[in-house]
């Protein structure tokens, strides 16, 4: 079942998320990770939102632990997320 995933990071910069997408490979636009369906950041007032929808918790929390991790605190992103799931009841795609 998909899975919507909002991750808050108090502190982060665009810059910093710019950062780490270089370096996971991804380009601005193009496919994200597999598993990840949707994918979007926003600035906020006291850091960055990421939210997604992944096929799965599972597989979110995979690629969490193996890229995404270790990826931020290469790049100095000061804190950890605060991270909520919800469950998904639909979601569409590009038409």
């Amino acid at each position: 079942m998909a899975v919507g995933v909002v991750l808050e990071i108090e502190g982060g910069t665009l810059e910093q998320y710019d950062e780490v997408i270089k370096r996971m490979g991804f380009t601005p636009g193009g496919p994200g990770a597999p598993g990840g369906l949707f994918h979007w950041v926003t600035k906020t007032d006291d850091g960055i939102r990421v939210t997604d929808v992944w096929e799965d918790r599972e597989t979110f929390d995979r690629f969490a632990e193996e890229r995404i991790g270790p990826i931020t605190a290469e790049v100095g992103v000061p804190n950890p997320p605060v991270v909520s799931f919800f469950e998904v009841h639909n979601h569409l795609t590009a038409g």
